[in-house]
């Protein structure tokens, strides 16, 4: 829309028309143009002045109070599901149950991570095994001396770990065995168990020399002389016909420990074919233990990974697990004799031990293979301040900053 600027108005806009045109503009009050292009030379714009005399205030921001108290809230522990849990294995047969054991163990039954007793309760506390050799063999001198009385006869030592050192179980390693060191035949291995069984009620874990054919040959004539006893056979592995060695432990009513080299893959492929020939229930695992110095972080992280793995629905995966915690004693820091600053090997080999098992404790592991009484004195007293402090009560866990203990 254009209207017609008055003659001042035009000639302060600097605008000059045709008379004619502004002959025939002058009839209409507005004119309407259609595709017009106009050219501005210098453009002036006047802006109307805004009121004055009026004063804008000044906005000033609240002071902000100083808190008194610290805001109030509820908290609530959170508590996660696991949609997996641990089979029960259960080690010794009593008289009852057609066995010659005072009790029997059971591993395994977890539903939640080690010792979240917020979310879950663990049914089992970890069972601690003494190892016991058929054989006298070299042994660190802290751990000589307290079996020196004993060493060469297997049955006496069996009896000592339960009796003075409070063995829950006792795991006899046929070293004798070996092709290479005595080449003991099936039917003296057999005699041997025998013999360690009526030294002790507890259960028993009867370990191989390494040698898959060996091994294999042994594990079938102890497990048919101890029928019914619920012998825990280490171990399986994927270098034995595992066919043969697992229709034997079923046969005759064992248990058997599944050991591979710390990888889970191997894990899972070694219970696949067990699980053939075996129930689920007669199945611990072993993903080998590697102490400190030489290895403890890769067996915490394959232990660790194994188990929450079988928490979260791995069904493969799903075993009580075991740790061969002797194995710390392979570490030269273990045993040796050091500059004065390492201390004493006296203390440092069992608490090297100590350390392993306590590390792997908190993994999941159920079951520990060990040597040295003053690091199964620890690991127990640990567990049982562990499993007891909290009782499984969430109100309890969440108060653990001023806890006791």
């Amino acid at each position: 829309m254009f209207s017609l600027p008055e003659e001042s108005a035009e000639k302060k806009a600097g605008l000059k028309f045709n008379p004619k045109v502004l002959e025939l503009l002058s009839k209409y009050s507005e004119v309407e143009l259609e595709d017009v292009e106009m050219e501005i030379g210098d453009l002036e714009i006047w802006l109307q002045p805004s009121v004055t005399g009026v004063q804008i205030p000044r906005v000033v921001a609240p002071t902000k109070a100083k808190p008194s108290e610290l805001l109030k809230t509820e908290f609530h522990r959170p508590r996660k599901q696991y949609p997996g849990s641990i089979v029960e294995v259960r080690l010794g047969a009593t008289k009852a149950e057609g066995g010659t054991r005072g009790k029997q163990v059971i591993l395994g039954g977890e539903k939640v991570p080690p010792f979240y007793l917020s979310e879950g309760t663990m049914p089992h506390p970890p069972i601690i095994a003494l190892d016991v050799f058929d054989t006298e063999i070299r042994l660190a001198k802290a751990v000589r001396m307290h079996v020196e009385e004993v060493l060469g006869d297997p049955a006496e030592w069996a009896r000592l770990s339960v009796e003075k050192f409070g063995a829950d179980m006792v795991n006899l390693h046929l070293v004798s065995i070996d092709p290479l060191i005595k080449d003991t035949p099936p039917a003296v291995a057999a005699k041997t168990v025998e013999k360690v069984l009526q030294a002790v009620d507890v259960p028993l874990t009867v370990g191989g020399c390494g040698d898959p054919q060996k091994d294999l040959k042994v594990f079938e004539k102890i497990a048919e002389a101890t029928q019914g006893e619920r012998i825990l056979f280490n171990s399986v592995t994927l270098d034995m016909d595992v066919k043969k060695t697992a229709e034997v432990i079923r046969k005759f009513g064992h248990a058997t420990i599944a050991f591979t080299s710390m990888d889970m893959n191997r894990a899972r492929e070694l219970n696949r074919k067990l699980y053939e020939y075996l129930p689920r229930e007669d199945i611990v695992i072993d993903t080998t233990t590697a102490a400190l110095g030489y290895g403890l972080d890769y067996a915490f992280s394959i232990m660790e990974r194994t188990r929450l793995a079988a928490l979260m629905g791995d069904n493969e995966l799903q075993h009580p697990m075991a740790s061969g915690t002797t194995n710390a004693w392979a570490a030269r820091e273990a045993w040796m004799s050091l500059a004065p600053e390492w201390g004493p090997r006296e203390l440092r080999g069992p608490m090297w031990e100590s350390l392993t098992a306590l590390t792997l404790l908190l993994t999941g592991v159920d079951y520990f293979m060990m040597m040295h009484p003053a690091a199964v004195k620890t690991v127990r007293e640990v567990t049982a301040q562990l499993t007891s402090t909290l009782k499984g009560d969430p109100a309890s866990s969440a108060s653990w900053v001023t806890l006791k203990i």
